[in-house]
């Protein structure tokens, strides 16, 4: 089982920064891809960002390219978001998963959601 734990949600102003970071533990071979999904009050939970543990290659909802971030620490097991200029349409709670893919079977697992809030 893979266990991920998500931190640096918060309350921020409009315009501010935050970085959230994710860290993996548990069963962690085999993870190819991980990254962040968001989910604001009355909507579907939507994807924001995500990045390879091999390559490095990223990928980002158009909404947040040129603002948002991902990287990866594989020392650390652990993977950030740098969220810039932000918008009050951003505010969501902030979802971490992985992909491991082992074999044939491939597993998502989520983090527990860390709330980021917008506003002034």
């Amino acid at each position: 089982q893979v266990q991920l734990v998500e931190s640096g949600g918060n309350l921020v102003q409009p315009g501010g920064s935050l970085r959230l970071s994710c860290a993996a533990s548990g069963s962690i071979f085999s993870i190819e891809t991980m990254g962040w999904f968001r989910q604001a009050p009355g909507n579907q939970r939507e994807p924001v960002a995500s990045i390879t543990t091999s390559g490095g290659s990223t990928d980002y909802a158009d909404s947040v390219k040129g603002r948002f971030t991902i990287s990866r620490d594989n020392a650390k097991n652990t993977v950030y978001l740098q969220m810039g200029s932000l918008k009050p349409e951003d505010t969501a709670v902030y979802y971490c998963y992985a992909r491991q893919v082992t074999g044939r079977d491939v597993y998502v697992h989520w983090g527990q959601g860390t709330e980021v809030t917008v506003s002034s």
